[in-house]
Order: C-alpha cells, then sequence, then structure tokens
C-alpha cells in the first residue's frame, strides 16, 4: 500500500513517543478534514480570500506530514490573488482531496483511531 505521509517525519518531531505521535495524528483529523470542505467550498463559491486563508492554515501541517500536495496548496494561494477562472484550480483541488483522504484512513489505521 502506498503512503500518502510520511510517518517518519513525525517520529523525528516527536522523538519516538508513541503517545505524542497519536496526539499529532489525532488532531490533524480533527483540524484538516474540516478546513478541507471548507476550502472546497470556498473554491467552488470563487471566495478567493477564504480559499486563501484555509489553504494556508493548512500548509504547515502537511508539510509537517510529509505530504506530497504543498504544490498544489501553494497553486491554490496563488490562485486566489488572480482573477483567474476556479478551473484553473480545479484539477488541484481534485490531488489535493484525493491525496488527504488517503492520509485519513491510512492516519486511522496506523493509529487505531
Amino acid at each position: 500500500m502506498m503512503k500518502y505521509y510520511v510517518k517518519e517525519n513525525l517520529s523525528q518531531i516527536a522523538d519516538g513517543d508513541e503517545d505524542f505521535l497519536k496526539i499529532l495524528a489525532q488532531t490533524f483529523l480533527e483540524e484538516i478534514p474540516p478546513d478541507l470542505e471548507a476550502m472546497a467550498e470556498a473554491i467552488k463559491n470563487e471566495n478567493r480570500q477564504l480559499a486563501y486563508q484555509f489553504a494556508h492554515k493548512m500548509k504547515p501541517n502537511i508539510e509537517m506530514f510529509g505530504i506530497n500536495v504543498l504544490k498544489d496548496i501553494t497553486s491554490i494561494e496563488a490562485w486566489s490573488k488572480t482573477s483567474k477562472n476556479k478551473s484553473v484550480i480545479l484539477p488541484n483541488m481534485e490531488n489535493i482531496l484525493f491525496t488527504l483522504n488517503h492520509v485519513f484512513e491510512a492516519l486511522k489505521e496506523d493509529f487505531q483511531l
């Protein structure tokens, strides 16, 4: 099974503390899904400012978990500063949704959450 996040990144941050790792995973699962949904809704409604805010808010967690969607997040941030149609950013949003949904499942499995 392909891993969509890098557990070694978390282990390094947590200094091997398994309880802390589980807390990191739990916090990610509590915070990111509603932010992801809100960002998708903001893009759907072409609310650029809100899309930017959620993309920017999620970026540190995405980096910490080693999730390979930073380019997509950065593209959404950049799009929010333009007048381009939302269609240019939809493939990025789809990739983020696809990848993060796999991350959510992997974290639940890996940490029995």
